[in-house]
């Protein structure tokens, strides 16, 4: 049985922000936008990430009497998160050839899903799960810059605001997801910068239960992963 199917919650930092989603919408030149639309700001948006090489990212989560906190740093072919909610943290690690997973007891227990036993198997070092192995690519795609795309959202049900974000000058833009029976109805407002390139800069998620609020920055930053010293493989904490 592979580690992703008894996640009990996957906290993944694009799972968190957005759902992977294509933009269909026509290619058009990087830089400011010409008589902005929600279309041609998300189409613009598009083709600056393509050109991005990193990006910080901070997501702060607020859920009744529990607050959590994620950070991440996305490169081209690495990348790295952290996510902290009392004593429940896992810090999740990849690079062009392994990813890494550690975490308090209850972290790996209660967020990731191991078993007691298996959670004692990984105490204080990282698992390890090599390239070509299911939990690499997943790790992988979510952390590295080709999962840009899947910061923003469909054009179809966005709505670009009359009113600029009085911090940035940025375009706004906003939508709202449907309640199902899992997760009730949410409301996103995200910025994007109004320069020579449109990217994000921020956003804002609320529903009835919870409100988080993200910020991106330090775009084309250059990321550097340290590879855990402590390490023990996933055959070995899966093995009987």
């Amino acid at each position: 049985m592979t580690i992703l199917r008894r996640f009990s919650l996957r906290f993944t930092c694009l799972t968190l922000l957005s759902s992977v989603i294509a933009l269909g919408t026509p290619l058009i030149a990087q830089g400011s936008v010409k008589d902005p639309t929600a279309a041609s700001i998300l189409a613009a948006a598009k083709i600056s990430l393509t050109k991005e090489q990193g990006v910080h990212v901070k997501v702060v989560t607020f859920a009744g009497k529990v607050n959590s906190t994620l950070v991440a740093d996305i490169g081209r072919v690495s990348g790295s998160e952290s996510y902290v909610s009392g004593n429940e943290t896992f810090t999740i690690t990849v690079t062009p050839t392994y990813a890494y997973l550690s975490g308090s007891a209850s972290g790996l227990t209660k967020l990731i899903g191991l078993s007691s036993a298996e959670q004692k198997k990984v105490g204080t070092a990282s698992m390890t799960m090599k390239k070509g192995t299911t939990e690499y690519t997943t790790f992988q795609s979510d952390m590295t810059a080709g999962a840009f795309d899947q910061l923003l959202p469909a054009v179809k049900g966005t709505t670009l605001l009359s009113e600029r974000d009085k911090a940035t000058n940025g375009y706004q833009l906003t939508w709202t997801v449907k309640a199902t029976t899992s997760v009730p109805k949410t409301k996103t407002t995200m910025v994007f910068s109004s320069g020579k390139t449109t990217l994000p800069l921020s956003d804002a998620v609320s529903n009835k239960d919870s409100h988080s609020t993200t910020t991106f920055s330090k775009w084309g930053e250059a990321v550097q992963i340290t590879v855990p010293s402590k390490t023990i493989t996933y055959a070995k904490v899966f093995s009987s």
